[in-house]
């Protein structure tokens, strides 16, 4: 069992306040993490992270007073957090912008894709490439630690495109389809919620933008929501205009009616299998720490009971599915914006995977 592991379950079984677990339970667990330099991620909300290969990439967001373009790097292994230092041109701070990875099967070339995102009084519509050309994780890794300086490997790139871009947005969401197209959905202005779809091109030179018109009733304009691709449908659920927290589903242009409504906005959520998993978010009312489990099969809400230590209540985190767990970064309870890192262990429900064959 790695040292970190064994440090999470240790804190968690001197706990009297945690209940024992059966072992196909899922459960929770505070991860204790380490640092170089000192050189730990600050407390986030709002920001962007993607898994390359065992590292996990942690860009943007803002505490309670400032927002940041700062780029964190979590080796899932060894739990230990670098902060690279890069070159070229990087997005500015912001909050709520995307960032989405792209692995180019034809060079082998690993790319990260950060669009929009806002300041507070600014919001963004450009594109930013970050390009990762280290292969192996543990060296990118202990060149982080030894010497936080790999600016030739390490590059950000302000990307010229061709067509009409999306309006400057934020609390919007992006998915990669196809293996070459970045899929735009909704968010904010600053005046108005949005529910326009674009598709970003990088299979051209330059990329480019397209405007998509799909048939049928489209969802109500909004904002941190979630959109998780599942093969080529895009399921849309939850998020905000400013008024109204959302608990309906879509299916790019298809409404589905599930057999309940559970508003969501901040949330997170994750294909795992034939399942989405959601997690907290806002309901309208309150922050919530629920771990929701939307089958895609029968279209219906699940439950499953979850051990350990929960997680507080919040909104606006981040989370990613790696080695058959989930891990949950950062996020913000309108008191205070967390900087733990929590991973729940699926246990029984770690063949979900697996399940690849489905439609919905």
């Amino acid at each position: 069992m790695a040292d970190h592991v064994a440090a999470a379950l240790e804190l968690t079984r001197t706990n009297p306040q945690v209940l024992p677990a059966p072992a196909s339970g899922m459960y929770w667990s505070r991860a204790v993490t380490f640092n170089t330099k000192n050189k730990d991620a600050p407390p986030l909300r709002a920001h962007s992270c993607c898994v390359v290969d065992d590292l996990l990439f942690v860009f943007g967001g803002s505490d309670t007073r400032r927002c940041f373009n700062t780029l964190h790097v979590l080796d899932m292994e060894s739990m230990t957090w670098s902060k690279p230092i890069t070159s070229g041109r990087p997005p500015p701070p912001s909050r709520a912008q995307t960032m989405t990875y792209v692995e180019r099967k034809e060079t082998g070339r690993k790319e990260l894709y950060v669009f929009g995102g806002g300041d507070g009084p600014h919001y963004f519509n450009e594109v930013y490439q970050f390009d990762i050309v280290i292969q192996c994780a543990l060296l990118l890794n202990f060149i982080f630690a030894l010497f936080g300086n790999i600016q030739d490997t390490l590059r950000w790139t302000k990307v010229a495109t061709a067509g009409t871009p999306p309006l400057p947005r934020r609390a919007h969401t992006a998915n990669l389809w196809k293996g070459d197209k970045i899929v735009i959905f909704g968010g904010g202005d600053g005046v108005h919620a949005l529910n326009d779809i674009h598709i970003l091109d990088l299979a051209v030179t330059p990329f480019e933008w397209h405007l998509v018109n799909p048939t049928g009733n489209p969802p109500h304009e909004r904002g941190y929501h979630t959109t998780t691709l599942v093969k080529d449908k895009l399921v849309v659920y939850g998020g905000s205009d400013g008024k109204t927290c959302f608990g309906d589903l879509h299916i790019l242009d298809l409404v589905d009616t599930l057999d309940r409504i559970i508003p969501r906005l901040a949330h997170a959520a994750l294909l795992i299998g034939s399942y989405i998993f959601v997690i907290g978010g806002h309901d309208g009312s309150r922050y919530s720490n629920q771990v929701l489990m939307l089958n895609l099969v029968s279209m219906t809400w699940e439950t499953r009971t979850i051990y350990g230590d929960p997680i507080a209540a919040r909104g606006y985190h981040a989370a990613v599915f790696h080695d058959s767990r989930i891990f949950l970064l950062g996020g913000y309870d309108s008191k205070e914006v967390f900087d733990d890192v929590h991973i729940l262990e699926l246990s029984a429900c770690a063949y979900l995977p697996q399940i690849t064959n489905f439609e919905i």
